[in-house]
């Protein structure tokens, strides 16, 4: 289930740079390959995902999936030699971070997923470039370009159209209905914990070392929440289950989220929560694969309506302060 100079809608004011031509193609070919990299592996994180559910309580899974991640992060980063060490002001970002994208965000998501079916999800959480518009105008005081408006709006359109069918056909009764709105929720918290990594980068946190920091604490309160409700704690010791936890620890949480937030702070929020938009069309891609299934004309629409709204986010001009 599934966050920048000339291809930025939302980046920090005070991040204006001089930059030459060269720089600019250099940086323009490193976001965008950003972009691609996250969205392949958070579109195949799905199939993963379904490796994991079963016996073993989801908030579990994800305890272990962030709890790993997080521990692969502060050996990487001490090997690296990148800093881990936070101040008070940075900490409080990460801790903002963590709550809300690792823990409160993936919490709601795997409630909803079990009342509603995922392209659903997928559809609100297309929104997210356009809450991080708005979050980020009325709270940073950071002016977008129409151009990223209009990106971030094809971008939801697209994904409607890709999962038009299966809205109609789904029971939109009270269950569904409960499930949307966690997947609302949910979708806001991905809009905070992105205004407290970009306040983290305000107050000079590291890149690696902070995400590492927001996983931790995100770890830590679900797995409270865990103890509190009475989970139980194991772990399946099958190959499938094994295999897809350590993909989506290291894959789908290392490296994708280390390449977001990088992409998030350098390029600019809007343009890193469209990944959340192209992630749909991708795991359709994995669907063809691997499950047989089939899209028709509508699919492929949505796909180019994704694709063209993503060309204007890149294309659109930097923001400014209000």
């Amino acid at each position: 289930m599934r966050g920048l100079l000339h291809l930025a809608s939302m980046t920090a004011p005070t991040d204006t740079v001089a930059t030459t031509p060269a720089g600019l193609r250099r940086a323009t070919l490193l976001a965008i390959g950003g972009v691609v990299v996250c969205a392949l592996i958070w579109g195949t994180t799905w199939y993963a995902i379904t490796w994991q559910l079963g016996t073993v309580d989801p908030i579990v899974s994800v305890v272990w999936r962030f709890g790993l991640a997080a521990l692969v992060l502060f050996a990487g980063c001490l090997i690296a030699r990148q800093p881990v060490r936070l101040n008070k002001a940075q900490h409080l970002a990460a801790i903002g971070q963590g709550a809300f994208v690792f823990a409160l965000s993936y919490a709601f998501v795997y409630q909803s997923e079990e009342r509603v079916a995922s392209a659903i999800v997928a559809v609100i959480f297309a929104a997210l470039a356009f809450l991080n518009l708005i979050l980020f105008r009325v709270v940073g005081g950071q002016k977008a370009a129409p151009a990223a408006w209009f990106g971030a709006g094809l971008g939801v359109l697209g994904v409607i159209v890709l999962s038009g069918s299966e809205m109609i056909a789904a029971d939109m009764g009270r269950h569904a209905l409960i499930g949307i709105g966690m997947a609302v929720v949910a979708v806001m918290s991905s809009a905070l914990g992105n205004f407290f990594s970009w306040r983290g980068q305000q107050a000079g946190s590291p890149v690696l070392g902070s995400t590492a920091w927001a996983m931790a604490y995100g770890t830590a309160m679900l797995a409270i929440y865990g103890f509190a409700t009475g989970v139980e704690w194991r772990i399946e010791m099958t190959a499938g289950y094994l295999i897809s936890l350590l993909y989506l620890a290291v894959f789908g949480s290392v490296v994708a989220f280390a390449v977001y937030f990088w992409v998030a702070r350098t390029r600019g929020y809007a343009l890193a929560s469209y990944i959340s938009a192209l992630t749909p069309p991708i795991a359709m891609l994995v669907s063809v694969l691997f499950e047989g299934a089939r899209f028709g004309w509508p699919a492929l629409a949505g796909l180019l309506l994704v694709l063209s709204g993503q060309a204007l986010l890149i294309r659109a001009p930097k923001v400014s302060a209000a």
